[in-house]
């Protein structure tokens, strides 16, 4: 089905300076087309070798695509010269593993030794289904896509640990290979699925109740298909309590400038 996202064709920094102008608050599936989207995680600096450790350890979850500066609000390779305090639709800030304030820029709160870590996210592969031929159907049905809390471990490292968050999208049976095969050829946006079919072998009773984001409508002949996901840190915050952190609300993703392409094996 075809994408008639309104910003579909807007350039990432187009879509970023709507943002950081707060012309753009909303969830960001389905915006410039052909571009990575990517999560936020923001932490002090006497935390980030353990959270760059659990990256290395949890790339499924967590896929890194840059790591700031310590104390710089500017980004160099993934989106060059974006502030990362300013041009996100909506941020959450966490203190002591506590949702604290969600807003529309972290100007505020932001502090000379944090370092930003920018994680790859499924929104990048979307467009990669819907020119494969499957309904992406949280773009079809123009809502932020569901995603779920799950019993699975995610590997510890350091201070963090916790469980991992999923998305789900339903797919046809019998297009769920080919939605298989074109995902895993991204694993810097996560890849290749982690769970197909019955949702409560991961801990997910009901798929019309997300922890995040809004319910997709399953229909008959569907299968739910679940793909690792970058809210896995806020997870990971909310059990492991750091004194501070800064994230994208759920679904409110960096627009950055790498082509979807070059993030293909």
């Amino acid at each position: 089905m075809e994408n008639l996202n309104p910003y579909r064709n807007f350039l990432p920094k187009e879509v970023r300076k709507l943002a950081g102008e707060g012309k753009i608050t909303g969830q960001t599936s389905g915006m410039c087309d052909g571009f990575a989207q990517a999560n936020l995680c923001v932490l002090p600096k006497k935390y980030a070798y353990d959270f760059l450790l659990f990256c290395q350890r949890n790339q499924k979850s967590c896929p890194l695509l840059e790591v700031s500066d310590c104390g710089s609000r500017f980004l160099k390779s993934s989106a060059e010269g974006c502030d990362i305090a300013r041009e996100i639709p909506k941020y959450r800030v966490w203190k002591d593993g506590v949702l604290f304030d969600e807003c529309t820029d972290v100007e505020k709160y932001w502090r000379d030794d944090l370092v930003s870590f920018v994680i790859g996210c499924s929104f990048s592969f979307e467009s990669l289904l819907i020119d494969g031929g499957i309904d992406v159907r949280n773009i079809s049905e123009n809502h932020n896509v569901p995603m779920y809390l799950t019993n699975i471990e995610t590997v510890p490292a350091g201070i963090f640990s916790g469980k991992m968050v999923v998305s789900m999208r339903p797919v046809p049976y019998e297009q769920v290979v080919r939605a298989v095969t074109i995902t895993a050829r991204v694993p810097k946006v996560h890849g290749a699925p982690v769970h197909i079919g019955n949702p409560e072998i991961i801990g997910i009773k009901d798929l019309s109740s997300p922890d995040f984001g809004e319910p997709s409508t399953v229909r008959e002949g569907e299968v739910p298909v679940f793909w690792a996901c970058g809210v896995t840190p806020q997870s990971v915050v909310m059990n492991s309590k750091p004194d501070f952190c800064i994230t994208h609300a759920p679904g409110h993703m960096l627009i950055t400038d790498i082509p979807e392409s070059l993030l293909q094996n």
